[in-house]
């Protein structure tokens, strides 16, 4: 009786099997095996398959991210902006389990800020933002004692590496960009022809964006004044309201400012019947009837940045710039307000001047 027998060399087999038990990738490559198949007596070479069992794939540690900052998450200002971008990219990661979120707000006393930015370090956060250029001192301090640790503050251009410090980025904002635009704007808008500025301290992206606003105003309408005073705080909306109140006074019916504090003057150009232009944050909720637009600050690109930096090995020492060109910078009308055809066609046009070179705030 004529039978079929299939035979595979016990050599071959054992080292297949160590293969198996052995393969070091996730996804093994497949072996090719031969073997020797009996028919009728006739041998026959043949080729056979092999292919090991993939190891499990190794789960990625979740990146831990905690911000220090010095008003609300909800200020319709500087650190709403930040808290919602890292809220964003929380969301583009896949959620809590691939990037968690710690923070302290309302931080306006440097010495308990320092002590939350070094309480975050030694509790493993592999970034830890300062967000405010008052911190700087403080991390300057801080961030050599936890070289495995990156640490980051704004709005500034310094990340201290003259000081030896490497792991220390640094942020800021060409707000003078979007101050040009509303600045051509709110020349246009104006009857008065006296538009006015309302600031915390004289200082950083506060006197950028005023000059933007200048440079704007006097393009679109030569001869358009603005006028300009600083609080002297980041946090008192109630000396904002009262800037508003003196400018609106002396003639203003365009009002600009930045910071936290900024809405105090929304109430009160609200209740004068004045123009407002929001600069950090979309704060047409709280004005629309008198906010014409915003420029919001969106700090997902630079975060997102250092985040992939930090896993590559690379704890600091790079600038991130919010601009209009790279969308760190965006224009958000609010639909409520009328804005005359003309004038929108100027913003646009000033827009797409700062975009291709030929206008420079």
């Amino acid at each position: 009786m004529k039978t079929k027998t299939l035979r595979l060399s016990l050599v071959a087999l054992a080292a297949i099997l160590v293969a198996t038990a052995c393969a070091p990738a996730a996804t093994a490559e497949p072996q090719v095996v031969e073997v020797t198949r009996i028919v009728e007596g006739t041998p026959v070479v043949e080729q056979v398959v092999v292919t090991a069992t993939p190891l499990p794939a190794t789960k990625e540690p979740v990146f831990r991210i905690a911000i220090v900052m010095p008003s609300t998450i909800n200020d319709f200002g500087f650190s709403q902006g930040m808290y919602e971008a890292v809220l964003k990219l929380q969301g583009e990661m896949g959620g809590p389990d691939k990037l968690e979120i710690a923070y302290s707000e309302s931080m306006f006393k440097v010495p308990d800020a320092a002590a939350a930015i070094r309480d975050y370090a030694s509790q493993g956060y592999n970034l830890v933002i300062a967000h405010g250029s008052q911190y700087g001192g403080s991390l300057a301090e801080i961030a050599p004692d936890f070289p495995e640790v990156s640490f980051a503050w704004g709005t500034t251009v310094d990340t201290f590496q003259s000081k030896g410090i490497n792991n220390v980025f640094a942020y800021t904002v060409a707000a003078e960009e979007g101050g040009y635009v509303f600045g051509t704007l709110g020349a246009l808008l104006s009857k008065s022809g006296s538009l006015a500025f309302c600031g915390p301290v004289e200082i950083g992206e506060a006197v950028q964006y005023l000059r933007g606003i200048k440079a704007g105003a006097e393009a679109a309408k030569p001869g358009t004044t603005v006028a300009a005073a600083y609080t002297g705080s980041f946090s008192d909306v109630a000396l904002m309201a009262a800037c508003g109140e003196t400018q609106i006074a002396a003639g203003a019916d365009v009002l600009y400012g930045t910071s936290q504090s900024a809405v105090g003057v929304i109430g009160v150009a609200k209740e004068k019947g004045a123009y407002w232009f929001a600069n950090q944050w979309d704060q047409t909720s709280i004005g629309e009837d008198t906010v014409v637009a915003n420029q919001v600050y969106d700090w997902s690109g630079p975060v997102g940045d250092m985040i992939a930096a930090h896993k590559a090995g690379v704890m600091g020492g790079k600038v991130y710039t919010l601009t209009l060109a790279n969308e760190g910078l965006q224009i958000v009308y609010n639909d409520k307000v009328t804005i005359p055809a003309e004038a929108k066609a100027a913003a646009d046009a000033a827009v797409q001047g700062i975009l291709d070179g030929t206008i420079k705030p």
